[in-house]
C-alpha cells in the first residue's frame, strides 16, 4: 500500500527535481521478472532510477541504514521498508543468503529486483569489479539482467555529504537484457565470475566511467 502512493506522490516530484536523461527504458521487461544491475556512485542513485521504472521494484540495500540511530533513524528504517529495501549485511554471512533468497522470492514471483554489484558507492566516480550477489541472483531465479549505467548523480549528492544539489541533470542509461541460463551447467564458482564480468562490462560500456579494475574498497570498509 505505502508503495503504491508514494510511487503515484514522491516519484513524480523526483521527476520534477532531478529531470533525469533516459535511454533504453524500452529495455525494461513489460512482464516477467529481471534483476536491475546499476553502477553506484552517490546517495541519489535509487531516487534517480526508481521513479524511471515503469514497474514496481524491490531494492537490497546495506542494513546499516536500517540500523541508524533515533528517530530520524526510524523513520528512515520505517521509509525504506516501505519502498521495498530489503537490508542486506555483506559478506559470506547466512544474513546475506537470506536477504539473496528473499529476492529470489520477488523473482519467483515476477517481479523486479535492484543491485549495486560493486557492493557500496564508488568512492571516485570510477567503476570497480562486480561481487557476485548478481550473478547468484541470475543463476538461482534464471531472470534476465539489466544493465543500467548512472551519470551525475554524484554531482547531485556527493560523497561525503546529505544536501543535494539540484542543478544537475543526471543520465540513466539502460541496455539490452542479459539472459545467463546458458551458464547453469557450469561450476557454480565459474558461473558466477562469468556472470559479474559480463554485467559490469555491460554497465562499462553504457557509461562513461573509467574502469578501475579492482574490488571497491569502501565495500568492505563500511
Amino acid at each position: 500500500m505505502y508503495y503504491g502512493v508514494l510511487s503515484h506522490t514522491v516519484g513524480p516530484l523526483l521527476r520534477l527535481l532531478l529531470r533525469p536523461r533516459v535511454e533504453g527504458r524500452e529495455n525494461i521487461p513489460a512482464e516477467g521478472p529481471f534483476i536491475l544491475a546499476s553502477n553506484h556512485l552517490s546517495m541519489a542513485d535509487s531516487f534517480v532510477l526508481s521513479p524511471v521504472i515503469p514497474r514496481r521494484l524491490w531494492w537490497l540495500a546495506r542494513s546499516e541504514y536500517f540500523e541508524l540511530p533515533g528517530r530520524a533513524g526510524r523513520i528512515i528504517r520505517w521509509a525504506m521498508l516501505a519502498l521495498g529495501n530489503v537490508p542486506i549485511r555483506r559478506g559470506p554471512t547466512r544474513a546475506a543468503v537470506q536477504a539473496l533468497e528473499q529476492m529470489v522470492g520477488y523473482l519467483d514471483a515476477g517481479g523486479g529486483v535492484a543491485i549495486y554489484p560493486e557492493g557500496s558507492r564508488s568512492p571516485d566516480g570510477r567503476l570497480y569489479v562486480g561481487r557476485r550477489g548478481v550473478a547468484w541472483l541470475a543463476l538461482k531465479s534464471g531472470a534476465k539482467v539489466v544493465p543500467v549505467a548512472l551519470g551525475g548523480t554524484d554531482r547531485i549528492i556527493p560523497l561525503g555529504t546529505w544536501r543535494p544539489r539540484l542543478n544537475v541533470r543526471p543520465t540513466v542509461r539502460f541496455g539490452e537484457p542479459m539472459d545467463f541460463t546458458r551458464y547453469r551447467d557450469l561450476p557454480p564458482g565459474q558461473a558466477r565470475r562469468v556472470i559479474t564480468e559480463e554485467v559490469m562490462d555491460a554497465i562499462w560500456k553504457l557509461s562513461d566511467l573509467e574502469w578501475a579494475g579492482t574490488l571497491n574498497p569502501r565495500a568492505d570498509d563500511e
